[in-house]
């Protein structure tokens, strides 16, 4: 059961050597609308922000923090870790405690001949990044511009475009282990990235909070131009010899073409991942659609969730607040005044339409709670 203990703003403090006094405040029954890119309005028991370690070791050391009673480490709190918003689907109200991370700042932490090791802190705006790093000719997240979401949030879902997985240039992170209450580095191995996943959405699953991420960036790049509409924009603008500020100019460009933006219309962008089936399927599929779009990645092909969806009839399907994208079948939105409960309805309906058709059984991209 969750502490009545707080009023509706708790105000506390933490004092450490030779450091000024956070104030740290916890807000009650607040809404979460403005906090989530869907723009689904239910509410958070508690609600604070945190723009430092400190700050954060501080909310976790208020006794008022409501417990789990059902916990996998009984002395855990009773929390829900919020970043931009913008790869969650809230379906209920939340029973705990949602702290914001709003840890700014990047820094270049270490230089070598061929790359450079700019650390970032995991409430930074992911674009934000990418701008700042194509702005000082740093290499490697180019094709990664326009990805909403926060800098701490990317190594948990791995996030990936046009060719280029987070991956490729992370270094590593560092994180609050909530289990042993201590400061963890993770190095690129430790966090066993996978398609769209890692060991933060696997076994380690709420279990730490990211306060930074350093990534290994290139001065003389190897820049990914073959994958998606990437080349085709490049000779549109006509540009032979691209740098990597061509290359994100290219993508926002791209995205911005196919994808809403969530100030204007509630969505997380890619509500499905892209299958990976065998040779076997894509065979079997090309009889009936020989215009198929896939990607050939050793013995597998990716296969295009948004042509599946338009392919089964979804592509512009609206119904009462919410629907599918008329530019990107693989973007379900939000009109105005749906609940999580009826996008999740709408997604449920997609997958089984295009099980029917194709048998295939798409995995969404975004996270439900």
């Amino acid at each position: 059961m969750v502490s009545t203990m707080l009023p509706k703003l708790q105000t506390f403090a933490k004092r450490r050597a030779g450091s000024r006094i956070n104030m740290i405040h916890i807000q009650q029954h607040t809404s979460l609308q403005s906090f989530n890119t869907f723009g689904v309005d239910v509410e958070a028991d508690y609600f604070a922000r945190f723009q430092s370690e400190e700050e954060l070791m501080a909310l976790l050391s208020s006794p008022e923090i409501p417990l789990h009673v059902n916990s996998d480490y009984a002395h855990q709190k009773k929390i829900f870790l919020l970043g931009a918003g913008s790869n969650i689907l809230l379906t209920k109200n939340i029973e705990a405690l949602v702290l914001k991370n709003e840890i700014a700042g990047i820094d270049i932490v270490h230089e070598e001949e061929d790359n450079v090791y700019v650390k970032a802190g995991a409430g930074v705006v992911w674009h934000e990044f990418v701008l700042y790093c194509v702005a000082h000719n740093l290499g490697g997240v180019e094709n990664l511009s326009l990805i909403p979401g926060t800098v701490g949030a990317a190594p948990i879902q791995n996030i990936g475009a046009y060719g280029v997985e987070l991956k490729g240039t992370f270094h590593s992170l560092r994180a609050l282990d909530l289990e042993t209450n201590e400061w963890v580095n993770f190095s690129n191995h430790d966090c066993a990235f996978g398609y769209r996943s890692s060991i933060f959405k696997t076994t380690l699953k709420g279990r730490v909070i990211i306060s930074s991420v350093t990534f290994k960036l290139t001065k003389k790049h190897q820049l990914h131009l073959t994958y998606g509409a990437i080349k085709e924009q490049l000779t549109l603008k006509g540009i032979e010899t691209p740098t990597i500020k061509d290359v994100s100019d290219a993508v926002i460009a791209i995205r911005q073409s196919k994808l809403p933006d969530p100030r204007l219309i509630g969505n997380a962008g890619s509500f499905f991942k892209n299958p990976v089936v065998s040779a076997e399927v894509v065979d079997n599929i090309t009889k009936a659609f020989p215009d198929l779009v896939s990607n050939k990645s050793g013995d597998l092909y990716k296969l295009a969730a948004g042509w599946l969806i338009e392919k089964a009839g979804w592509k512009g399907y609206r119904e009462g607040h919410v629907g599918c994208n008329e530019k990107q079948a693989l973007v379900l939105v939000n009109y105005g005044g749906a609940t999580g409960a009826e996008i999740l309805a709408l997604s449920q309906k997609i997958q089984q339409s295009v099980l029917d058709t194709f048998g295939i059984l798409l995995e969404p991209e975004v996270n439900f709670v």
